[in-house]
């Protein structure tokens, strides 16, 4: 063999093996942008966005509440490292917010739901200045705070805006069909029973959205306290209204919908848990459910069926892992 013949084996060789790196999981990994989310829907909707150019960690998985989420140090170790760091703001993530705000001066942070007109979201009725946070509740209000997540990944990696523009507005139209289907479901409630009664106020955008009566145990935020005269006043509204069904919530205990069934069954009238809907998180990661429109398709699937409402097995996509 000749120098010259060695020299470009050698070289096909390292081509080769640069090839390889390139096309292994962990190189693919390290090229694409490090997105560190706080809540399950910003996980899902920057996933949404970015595509195959993101990968995001998200903090806060299924059943966990972002009302009274606190850093971990691994939390802090994986923002600090991150090209960029997304969180729902509007004081969902009380606990983490100093932290949040901190971290901004120094490295790229988006509170997502902030970039939201306040003309169009709903006083905080426990903190003055402030907003009900659970605007992914309602599709046409969440789709509003996709160009954020754009212009943010865009200023990233400018050259993939076209990639980032295409996903969000292919996850807008998917949105809006969903909006569709809550409202051509949700008509079938009849009028008297258009109550949607929770653990927690977490279903106001929802309310507003689709036209029902909200009330919840706690207020918007799961640290606020629920007394003894809320439960019995809502007692006695469930027997007025003879309401079929109230609701229990993921990521809320379920002890003071349990105290108010139990209160409804001492004045004679039965009333059930008509499902367990998806509040401040979704279900786990991997399932439909555990993305955004499988939440809301969830929720809206259920609330409908348990209300007296007809609904499609396995709600809009047939995608639901059993009748709600």
């Amino acid at each position: 063999m000749t120098p010259n013949t060695s020299i470009r084996l050698s070289r096909r060789a390292l081509l080769a093996g640069l090839g390889a790196l390139a096309a292994s999981p962990s190189f693919a990994a390290r090229a694409r942008l490090n997105i560190v989310a706080t809540t399950g829907m910003i996980t899902d909707l920057v996933r949404s966005v970015g595509g195959d150019q993101v990968a995001v960690a998200g903090l806060m998985g299924a059943g966990v509440d972002p009302h009274a989420y606190r850093q971990t140090r691994s939390d802090i170790v994986a923002m600090t490292r991150a090209d960029a760091v997304m969180w729902h703001g509007l004081y969902l993530e009380a606990q983490m917010e100093d932290f949040l705000l901190d971290l901004a001066r120094k490295r790229p942070v988006l509170a997502v739901a902030d970039t939201l007109d306040p003309a169009r979201l709903v006083a905080h009725e426990d903190y003055d200045g402030r907003f009900d946070p659970h605007v992914w509740m309602a599709p046409d209000l969440w789709i509003d705070c996709v160009p954020a997540v754009v212009d943010a990944l865009t200023n990233l990696r400018p050259e993939a805006h076209d990639v980032f523009a295409t996903n969000g507005s292919t996850f807008v139209a998917e949105a809006k069909a969903l909006s569709a289907y809550a409202q051509d479901v949700l008509a079938g409630v009849p009028a008297e029973r258009r109550i949607l009664l929770t653990a927690h106020d977490a279903f106001g955008y929802f309310g507003t959205a689709y036209g029902f009566d909200v009330m919840g145990i706690q207020g918007i935020s799961t640290e606020s306290e629920a007394g003894l005269n809320r439960i019995g006043t809502l007692v006695d509204f469930l027997v007025e209204r003879q309401l079929p069904a109230v609701f229990v919530e993921t990521s809320v205990s379920d002890r003071n919908i349990r105290a108010l069934i139990e209160g409804a069954a001492a004045q004679g009238h039965q009333v059930r848990i008509g499902g367990s809907l998806f509040s401040d998180a979704m279900g786990p990661d991997g399932t439909y459910e555990g993305t955004w429109l499988g939440m809301i398709d969830h929720n809206v699937t259920t609330i409908a069926r348990a209300l007296g409402a007809d609904t499609p097995v396995g709600g809009r996509l047939g995608r639901l892992k059993a009748a709600a």
